[in-house]
């Protein structure tokens, strides 16, 4: 027989749990775990997944903010000296979410070999991960994902490109001591603007908090304070618009039926011999020369020459969305922003810009259910907060962004330290020419050159959603995290 005193501290005690389970606040320092396995490469790959929040603190120790994160740590491997790949995506603002679930993770979002949407919504096993080499950590920065500022916490140390690196560092720090990880060879991976955030990490970690690194990797990456507007960043959209216009069959056919790589190797030449310069000109260029590169760049982009020349040579990319398929033959659809293989429709054919991102609503149309379902439902985190995907973080101070430079800077410091660029060709946002072109000014006397590399894939920004790309960016990256391993060699020029 249950006493009264009995019954009402069961019923306080099961409504508290239930309170905590279901809550709009997030707990600072808390963590849930479960079990789970994957076949890799033929082999089964077992682990345990820790889906947790641990607290950000202030200088003085007061917790300021509480970061949700998901760690995959392989479980029939007791290596201290196994690698440890810490992943973020960009924005700013955008949770872990799009790399967690497409790309590196142990689960994939269910989505068609091109990465459109299907339903019903939900994960499945990812054949490609890089668990088999590495053990993963998907960290979401404040306000993305379930992270939460604390109630009275001030937005300024948060919201801004050394701010973001700042409480980062420290925070993974404190991560890392708390997993005992600190003889594991460290490797950061970041998409887009998490490009720029790792990119700082990376001497941030090494200087201030002295966490030295093997390998950074860039996804898609944005200019990480690399100078190139004007006329070079005017320049540097002419390969991309000749892939997207590939893709698209909107060339000639004498360059429609080449390869795509061999074909980019030679607007890219024409970009540097032949565009710049020209741009670089201005008006001092004569009216036959001017038609003759309005000529050479529309064969190449898939836009007509009056139209270049109507553009001062220097069409936008908002207006190649807009206007790449213009026309009854081509269907007057739109093509994505940050992946031109999809489609739109918009109110009106004419205009400067599409209406509306066709790739984000259809990403977003798959990967939010996806990650509310597995995160609650399969990982057990149980709470009322939305799960941002993308969250308030602006204003957004982006003064003093010399990350491009820390991270050379960073590699000077520490010869173990290698980067590689993951780039799609389809990606008018952050356009892989552009990312080759901060590649090469990451190290303009090339003295690293051998410890910096570039991969391509026929896909956009997030370039893992096709699945050949999937399979082959994992290959990639699995490649570079062992080539990275230095073994018993010292760190020494």
């Amino acid at each position: 027989m249950i006493r009264p005193l009995t019954l009402f501290l069961f019923v306080l005690l099961t409504g508290t749990l239930l309170a905590q389970e279901h809550s709009r606040k997030l707990p600072m320092d808390t963590m849930f775990f479960s079990e789970d396995a994957v076949r890799i490469k033929g082999a089964n790959v077992p682990y345990r997944v820790e889906s947790g929040v641990q607290p950000v603190y202030d200088d003085t120790g007061k917790v300021t903010a509480g970061l949700h994160y998901t760690y995959y740590r392989r479980t029939d491997r007791d290596d201290p000296n196994r690698p440890l790949l810490i992943s973020f995506n960009g924005g700013p603002g955008s949770a872990s979410v799009w790399m967690h679930l497409a790309y590196t993770g142990p689960k994939v979002l269910n989505i068609d070999e091109e990465g459109y949407p299907v339903q019903p919504y939900g994960v499945s096993d990812n054949p490609y991960s890089v668990l088999d080499v590495a053990d993963i950590v998907f960290v979401n920065p404040v306000n993305t994902g379930f992270s939460r500022m604390a109630e009275g916490a001030d937005r300024s140390q948060f919201f801004g490109v050394n701010q973001d690196i700042a409480y980062l560092a420290d925070w993974l720090s404190n991560w890392v001591s708390r997993h005992d990880r600190w003889r594991s060879p460290k490797f950061l991976i970041g998409e887009s603007y998490g490009t720029t955030r790792v990119s700082g990490l990376a001497l941030e970690l090494q200087d201030n908090r002295w966490m030295y690194l093997n390998g950074v990797v860039l996804v898609s990456p944005t200019e990480l304070g690399i100078e190139r507007a004007g006329i070079v960043e005017a320049a540097n959209r002419l390969p991309y618009f000749t892939a997207a216009a590939w893709y698209h069959e909107r060339l000639p056919a004498e360059l429609q039926s080449m390869d795509l790589d061999p074909l980019l190797a030679e607007v890219e030449a024409y970009t540097r011999a032949t565009l710049l310069p020209a741009l670089a000109s201005g008006m001092d260029l004569s009216p036959e020369a001017r038609r003759t590169v309005a000529g050479a760049a529309a064969r190449y982009s898939g836009l007509n020459a009056q139209e270049w020349l109507d553009n001062n040579l220097m069409p936008t990319t908002a207006y190649f969305w807009k206007n790449l398929l213009r026309g009854e033959e081509a269907g007057d659809y739109t093509v994505g922003r940050l992946d031109s293989r999809y489609l739109g429709i918009d109110g009106t054919a004419a205009g400067d810009r599409p209406d509306y991102n066709s790739e984000l609503t259809s990403w977003l149309h798959s990967f939010t259910p996806a990650i509310n379902y597995y995160l609650r439902e399969e990982l057990g985190f149980r709470t009322d907060l939305q799960y941002n995907m993308f969250g308030s973080v602006y204003p957004w101070d982006r003064s003093g962004d010399r990350t491009g430079e820390n991270l050379r800077q960073a590699m000077a410091m520490n010869p173990y330290l290698n980067v590689m660029v993951q780039s799609g060709y389809f990606d008018g946002a952050t356009n892989y020419y552009d990312a080759k072109y901060s590649l090469w000014h990451l190290d303009p006397g090339g003295r690293m050159r051998d410890r910096l590399s570039f991969k391509g894939y026929r896909s956009g920004h997030m370039m893992y959603l096709r699945r050949p790309d999937l399979e082959t960016a994992n290959e990639d990256l699995r490649e570079f995290i062992e080539a990275s391993l230095p073994g018993e060699n010292a760190a020494r020029y």
